[in-house]
């Protein structure tokens, strides 16, 4: 592939959690790729940990500061005026940095960048999920919806901050002045339903990783599976270690890389049931992927949309299909017979179904490393950003 001779002078903002979480692995990685190829990139962050050394006098406005951040406004302008910026690529503003950032760029005539890697524009606890299901509730019926339910945090008032952060700003008509990168065709779908965003502004750009570990054929592999991400209900742990039990001595091995609030009902259930199971805790990431490398498929049987599980990518990047829920990004994602197996999430037969579906294919393994090398490489993720990047200036 030929990678474009124009560089740019890229502006990439975000906003750490105090938990760091995948979006964090997403930004380091396009920061790399752009260098890779030789685009400048300037980072601007900040990091919700400073919420802990605030004084409670500046914690009280914080609600202010959610809605619109006055010293992230100055930040950007001065940074884009130094720097000569062409475009501003953001990932998360929640809640230090704020939306003001939008503001800052546009003032200064640069275009605007936005990733979706949740669902919080439209969904103030940025999941489309509560009270142990899919809900929609605020899309069709309208914010308050979440003020109702506590649907951020559990909190009424951090939920009724969220919304008026939210509503302030589709009143002002920023949301439909940006352009969004979305991560899947199901995130582009959900995303137009914000009535002002034009379907022109909305480009689809999945995430990538780089394949450092060799290709095993399945017949090589061992007859284990594997489980890696954070333990709890709402990504389906309970569900598959109720599955394994249900398997019993015909289970194969199931290797748990992760953790969370169900981790210690988790060690519980396995020990009591004499389970077939290893729960590994955290694994870094090399050795997920070595893991990965060896075993049949990933088992992903989340309850919720999902934004873009890198956890699926990397996975592909060793030729390793997904077992995974037939919802959402997950299922958007997952090429039935050829990257791996979709069951419905809700049903534990399905998964056995699934599992024993998937040992039948004697040639997923090569048909999802094909893909990987056809959609998710770092020389493929490039060219795709900076074409998004060239058509936003050229507008």
């Amino acid at each position: 592939m030929i990678m474009n001779t124009h560089k740019f002078k890229i502006l990439m903002v975000h906003n750490y959690y105090q938990i760091p979480g995948g979006e964090d692995t997403v930004v380091a990685n396009e920061m790399q790729m752009l260098k890779k190829y030789g685009h400048h990139v300037v980072f601007y962050s900040r990091n919700n940990s400073e919420l802990n050394e605030m004084s409670k006098f500046q914690k009280l406005f914080l609600p202010v500061n959610t809605i619109f951040n006055f010293r992230t406004y100055r930040d950007i302008k001065r940074i884009i005026k130094r720097e000569k910026i062409d475009i501003v690529h953001v990932h998360n503003t929640l809640n230090l940095i704020s939306p003001s950032v939008y503001y800052a760029a546009l003032s200064l005539g640069v275009p605007v960048v936005q990733t979706v890697h949740n669902f919080r524009l439209l969904c103030p606890g940025a999941t489309f999920y509560r009270d142990g299901h899919i809900c929609e509730d605020c899309v069709e019926k309208g914010l308050w919806c979440a003020i109702k339910h506590n649907c951020y945090r559990n909190s009424k008032w951090q939920t009724l901050a969220c919304v008026i952060n939210t509503r302030f700003h589709r009143m002002i008509g920023i949301y439909g002045k940006i352009n969004y990168i979305c991560l899947t065709d199901f995130n582009r779908e959900k995303l137009l339903k914000l009535g002002q965003i034009k379907a022109d502004k909305v480009f689809v750009k999945p995430n990538f990783v780089e394949s450092t570990q060799p290709f095993i054929p399945g017949e090589k592999r061992k007859n284990q599976f594997v489980f890696s991400g954070r333990l709890d209900k709402l990504k389906g742990i309970d569900l598959l270690l109720r599955v394994w039990n249900e398997m019993g001595e015909q289970a194969p091995k199931l290797i748990v890389c992760g953790t969370g609030p169900m981790e210690e009902w988790c060690r519980k259930f396995v020990e009591k049931n004499k389970l077939n199971v290893e729960l590994c805790g955290f694994v870094p990431n090399e050795d997920v992927r070595d893991i990965l490398a060896n075993s049949k498929a990933l088992i992903l049987p989340t309850q919720w949309y999902e934004g873009f599980p890198m956890s699926v990518v990397e996975a592909y990047s060793v030729g390793t299909p997904v077992i995974g829920s037939d919802i959402g990004n997950v299922k958007s994602v997952i090429e039935e017979g050829i990257t791996g197996v979709k069951f419905i999430p809700t049903l534990e037969r399905k998964l056995i179904k699934a599992i024993s579906c998937i040992l039948s294919y004697h040639s997923l393994q090569e048909t999802t490393k094909n893909i990987y090398l056809e959609k998710y490489t770092i020389q493929k993720n490039c060219i795709e950003l900076i074409n998004i990047y060239e058509s936003v200036i050229k507008k």
